[in-house]
């Protein structure tokens, strides 16, 4: 079912599956004991590669422990490009696996989904399956889901987000694909494993999780079922994001966040995004920035374009965040969640514009590295009138839009997207 039929008058609601889930301080170490539950003999790895920790290299060890015969691809991108699904899924069917485990962030996860719907059509190129429910194959190859990081909780959803660089080279797209076919056989989220998660990262992925969970809170959907989850998720990162991202390892902000981005990702797993989500699609396609960054910079914007059509929700918005609203008027609590979310943005030390994004910004900043030679040359976010032109027309092509609680047109959209990329975040206070 499109997002546009959800829209219809007297609406029928979808709900979507989630998958079953391990959960809390040591829950990788099952992950071998369960694979051989789920009948794995020879998993395809999939990872970025958590360079700097002995994640991945553990997990495979204790997988070997248990028998298995994993086979590594730990190429995945931030913001996984439709390359690293298709060499994937010629790695898994050159070794004849027959099973997968992704171990890292929605990127992993995402990569890992779009390669098991690829594999379950005898390797057709992922960008075939860009939409709703597009595969026709219901008969994946069963996946384990290891997360690394509290952002996206691809773990638990039908949606996997994958960047087009061959339809158009010039052009990059990114897209979402939604598919219930795509969700994972297990989840495993243990807070220990996001110890070594960087700063900059934990920060940025947190906002992640805020966009998921007040979306789906003011999305046009309005689906009942996904209100609960949408507005504890908000609680929870406003009581936890700080910690988590300061003090690393402190176990009750870890797994604060864990609860938070899991819930978060079940609100709009049903619920719908909007365009945060879309802003931060565009602006990853034409630049390759960090998913949870772009929308940590849209989100205030979005919030103020947003506000008039939903003060009552942002105003629970307000409450969930810790603002005492007695006496407050719907409206001025709606103004005091978003002053809620400008001072964490700027507590957890993340870019208030897009402009301000430079290739030391954050670590692992793949800003002009390629590897395709159109990446190559993006080494500086513009931010001119083309630049928010080309965001704004793929804003508007973006699955996430329709479900935004406001209507949103080329003319209304526009000057959201230009003062992400210039404007300054006071003067949505004013």
């Amino acid at each position: 079912m499109k997002v546009e039929e959800l829209l219809k008058p007297f609406p029928l609601k979808e709900f979507h599956p989630f998958p079953r889930a391990l959960m809390g301080p040591g829950a990788h170490e099952m992950i071998g004991p369960e694979a051989i539950k789920l009948g794995f003999t020879k998993p395809l790895v999939m990872t970025s590669g958590l360079r700097g920790t002995d994640i991945v290299h553990n997990i495979v060890e204790s997988l070997k422990y248990h028998g298995l015969e994993p086979v590594l691809y730990d190429q995945v991108e931030s913001n996984p490009k439709d390359y690293n699904v298709m060499d994937s899924v010629a790695l898994y069917q050159e070794n004849r696996c027959d099973s997968f485990i992704s171990i890292g962030g929605g990127s992993s996860h995402d990569a890992c989904k779009g390669a098991r719907v690829s594999v379950a059509h005898d390797g057709r190129n992922v960008n075939d399956f860009e939409g709703f429910n597009k595969s026709e194959n219901p008969n994946n190859p069963p996946h384990i889901a290891v997360s690394t990081t509290a952002g996206t909780g691809s773990e638990t959803s039908w949606a996997y987000v994958i960047t087009d660089t061959t339809t158009d080279p010039e052009n990059p797209h990114k897209y979402v694909a939604f598919d219930d076919a795509s969700v994972t056989s297990l989840a495993i989220d243990d807070p220990v494993l996001y110890y070594d998660c960087p700063v900059d990262y934990t920060a940025q992925c947190g906002f992640d999780v805020l966009a998921h969970a007040s979306e789906p809170y003011v999305s046009r959907l309005n689906f009942q079922p996904s209100l609960g989850n949408a507005l504890h998720a908000i609680k929870l990162t406003a009581q936890h994001l700080r910690e988590a991202t300061w003090n690393g390892q402190d176990l009750a902000g870890r797994e604060g966040m864990m609860y938070a981005q899991y819930i978060a990702a079940q609100a709009f797993n049903s619920g719908g995004l909007g365009i945060i989500h879309s802003i931060s699609h565009a602006v990853s396609a034409f630049y390759d920035t960090h998913h949870g960054l772009n929308n940590a910079i849209a989100l205030p914007r979005v919030w103020a374009f947003n506000m008039p059509v939903a003060y009552k929700r942002f105003a629970d918005i307000a409450r969930a965040m810790g603002i005492d609203t007695h006496g407050m008027t719907d409206v001025q609590a709606a103004d005091a969640a978003l002053a809620a979310a400008i001072r964490l943005l700027r507590d957890v030390g993340i870019a208030e514009r897009f402009v301000d994004v430079k290739k030391d910004t954050y670590s692992k900043n793949r800003l002009g590295e390629g590897p395709t030679k159109y990446y190559e040359r993006r080494k500086e976010i513009k931010g001119d009138a083309e630049d928010v032109d080309a965001i704004t027309r793929h804003v508007l092509g973006d699955a996430c839009t329709p479900g935004n609680a406001k209507e949103c047109t080329f003319d209304t959209v526009r000057p959201v997207v230009e003062h992400c990329m210039t404007g300054d975040l006071d003067d949505l206070l004013s």
